[in-house]
C-alpha cells in the first residue's frame, strides 16, 4: 500500500484540474449548532491540498451566536477574510426574519462579496415578504446569492418565481440543486445567471446536472467541513471529463465561471448540456456504485462518522469487482477494488487513520458512476 492512500486519485486529479484559478464556491467558517467547526487556518490547509493559490467563498455556519441578524458571525468571517491575503472571499449570511436588508448593506459596506441564504436552517420559503428586498440589495450591489438547495427542502418552485423577476441577480444553487433539480433546470432555462455548485455526496446527481444544465453554469464546491476540497474537486473534474469537457471548459467549472461572477461580470455563454438524458450503463459498475453509496450513507448516518459501518457494503462492492468476465469495465473494477482494499486496511488497522477510508469509498463510487463506456 502506498504511503499516500489517495495517490491514484491525486494523480488523476492533477491531469484533470487546472494548475491555478481554483475557487471553492461553498465553504463554512466558525461554529455550527451541530457541533462542527472550522477555523480559517484549517480551511486554508485544506485548500492547499488542491493548490497553494486555491481560493474559497466563506460564510458563517448556523452559528449559536447568530442572533441578532448574524452580525457576530458575519463580522468574524469578514475579519478572517481580510487576514487571508485574498484567498477567502466573504459572504454575509442573512435571516429574513431579522432585518436582512440592513445587515446585508452593513456587510457589503465592510467588504462582503455575496450573500448566503439557508431556507432549511432559517425555516423560510421564498414567498417570504423579505425575499424581494434581499434580491434588490444583491442586484444593486452586483453580488451573487448562494442558496441551500439540498436535502431537507420541500418544493422550491417559489424560488423560481422570485428569481425570474430579478434576472440581473446571480444565484448559486448549492448541492447540485438536488432539492428540485428538474424544476430548476426547466424553470431557469432562460435565466442568464443561475449557477449550480457541485457540493453533493452523490456523483450520480452531479452527472445528471451535466445532462440538465449547461456546463457553463456549474461551479466546483466542497461544502467543507462536510466535504473535503480535494475529493470534491476530483468529483467535479471526473464528472466534467465524463461529460466531454476539455481543459478550458473544466477550468471554468473549477473556478473560472465563479471568478467572473464574483468580479461582477457575466458567466461564460451557455451551450447546450453536454450529456444526453439517457446514457449507456454497466450493470457491474451500477451495482458497485449502489453498494458504495449505501456504505457512505452508513458512515455518516449518525455522528460521529464511523467508517466501520461501511464494511458490509465494501465487501459487496468488492464481490462485484471479482467478476471473472468483467468485459470492458475490467480496468475500472480493478481500480475500484484497489481503493476499497486500502479502505478496508485503514479501517482494520484502527491506527487513527480510519477517516481516510471515507474519501476512498467516495472516490471509488465516483469512478464507478463516471467510467466512460463508449
Amino acid at each position: 500500500m502506498s504511503n499516500d492512500p489517495y495517490a491514484s486519485l491525486r494523480e488523476e486529479l492533477a491531469q484533470l484540474a487546472p494548475r491555478t484559478g481554483v475557487i471553492d464556491a461553498h465553504t463554512h467558517l466558525g461554529a455550527d449548532e451541530d457541533g462542527r467547526s472550522l477555523d480559517p487556518g484549517t480551511l486554508l490547509t485544506a485548500l492547499d491540498e488542491v493548490d497553494s493559490t486555491a481560493r474559497a467563498v466563506v460564510f458563517p455556519f448556523h452559528d449559536p451566536e447568530r442572533h441578532p441578524a448574524y452580525r457576530v458571525p458575519n463580522d468574524r468571517v469578514l475579519e478572517w477574510a481580510r487576514d487571508s491575503d485574498g484567498r477567502l472571499i466573504p459572504y454575509c449570511r442573512l435571516n429574513p426574519e431579522e432585518d436582512p436588508v440592513a445587515e446585508a448593506e452593513r456587510c457589503l459596506a465592510k467588504g462582503a462579496r455575496g450573500i448566503k441564504l439557508h431556507p432549511r436552517a432559517q425555516e423560510f420559503e421564498f414567498a417570504h415578504p423579505a425575499a424581494p428586498a434581499i434580491m434588490e440589495v444583491a442586484r444593486d450591489a452586483r453580488v451573487p446569492i448562494l442558496i441551500h438547495a439540498g436535502r431537507g427542502m420541500r418544493s422550491m418552485a417559489s424560488l423560481v418565481d422570485l428569481a425570474l423577476r430579478f434576472p440581473e441577480v446571480p444565484l448559486v444553487l448549492a448541492h447540485a440543486g438536488i432539492a428540485d433539480q428538474a424544476v430548476f433546470a426547466t424553470g431557469f432555462a432562460g435565466h442568464p445567471c443561475v449557477l449550480y455548485d457541485t457540493s453533493c455526496f452523490g456523483p450520480q446527481d452531479v452527472v445528471e446536472l451535466f445532462a440538465r444544465v449547461p456546463a457553463e453554469r456549474i461551479v466546483f464546491a466542497s461544502d467543507v467541513p462536510y466535504g473535503r476540497p480535494p475529493g470534491a474537486l476530483f468529483l467535479a473534474m471526473r464528472v466534467a471529463a465524463y461529460a466531454g469537457l476539455d481543459d478550458g471548459d473544466r477550468a471554468l467549472v473549477a473556478g473560472g465561471t465563479m471568478a467572473a461572477v464574483l468580479d461582477g461580470g457575466a458567466p461564460p455563454a451557455a451551450k447546450p448540456p453536454r450529456l444526453p438524458r439517457v446514457r449507456p450503463a454497466s450493470g457491474s459498475l451500477t451495482r458497485a456504485a449502489a453498494y458504495l453509496l449505501m456504505g457512505f450513507g452508513a458512515v455518516i448516518s449518525a455522528p460521529p462518522p464511523m467508517p466501520s459501518r461501511a464494511l458490509p457494503w465494501i465487501a459487496l462492492a468488492r464481490a462485484v469487482c471479482r467478476d471473472p468476465d468483467p468485459g470492458v469495465v475490467g480496468p475500472a473494477l480493478a481500480r475500484i477494488d484497489d481503493l476499497l482494499a486500502t479502505a478496508e486496511s485503514l479501517i482494520a488497522a484502527q491506527s487513527g487513520d480510519e477517516l481516510l477510508a471515507i474519501g476512498l469509498i467516495h472516490g471509488a463510487a465516483t469512478i464507478a458512476v463516471t467510467e466512460p463506456l463508449e
